[in-house]
């Protein structure tokens, strides 16, 4: 049995998380952020390399209370300044290459440029990779890699018909990175728009349970039932 080599995370229930235990609604984004460490050492444990997890789409930079996306974006920034400032964290004392892609110009310049630094120190780092889709939305992802390539039909460097797949693939925002393997969902059993391109041969794991109260044997039980699986990719 081959363990995933990457693994998707969609990260639902911090707010309800929080509110459940009568706490301010964003206040469960604190554990969130914590429970993200804690499943990089199950992955270590089992031996995966790559993860990616959901951690903020661009509905909830155009829909959520202003409270609430200060609150998150401050508490992004902090832990991104945490890490830069003192490298004895799981990031650096595990070579772990950090990356962050989507819609960056929706955000903070302060943010993204922290994001940045973050990137550029571990860029280097080969063991295992982190990655953070943020202001970000499967479909325009989509939309963005079609604009790209219409620039290019437009200027006469390609034409329609030499339009292919890794062409598409090339011009998402994960460019380079190998599609998902297995995706875990907490709380809810729906995409809600992440990496629609990239999953079409990625088995699903929905467990329910909130974010901040996932478990290892929740976990384990998600992996191993990839483990179990013959993959078959149409076949």
């Amino acid at each position: 049995m081959k363990v995933p080599e990457h693994i998707g995370i969609i990260p639902d229930g911090n707010r309800r998380f929080a509110k459940r235990l009568l706490e301010s609604p964003w206040k469960g984004h604190e554990w969130g952020i914590e429970k993200i460490k804690t499943v990089f050492d199950w992955c270590k444990e089992l031996g995966i390399k790559n993860i990616t997890a959901y951690s903020l789409s661009i509905e909830n930079l155009n829909k959520r209370p202003k409270e609430e996306l200060d609150f998150l974006l401050q508490l992004a920034k902090k832990e991104i300044n945490d890490t830069i400032n003192n490298k004895n964290n799981f990031i650096f004392n595990n070579r772990v290459k950090v990356t962050f892609f989507g819609r960056k110009d929706m955000l903070p310049k302060d943010l993204v440029e922290r994001m940045e630094v973050l990137e550029d120190q571990t860029r280097e780092h080969s063991d295992y990779t982190l990655n953070f889709a943020v202001a970000y939305g499967g479909r325009e992802e989509i939309l963005n890699a079609c604009k790209k390539i219409a620039v290019n039909v437009q200027s006469g460097l390609v034409k329609p018909n030499e339009i292919t797949e890794e062409m598409i693939r090339r011009s998402l925002y994960t460019n380079g990175l190998k599609d998902p393997d297995l995706i875990i969902r907490t709380s809810e059993n729906r995409m809600s728009g992440f990496l629609l391109w990239q999953s079409a041969y990625s088995e699903m794991a929905f467990i329910d349970a909130l974010w901040p109260e996932l478990n290892k044997e929740q976990f384990m039980n998600a992996v191993n039932g990839y483990m179990e699986k013959e993959r078959r990719f149409g076949k």
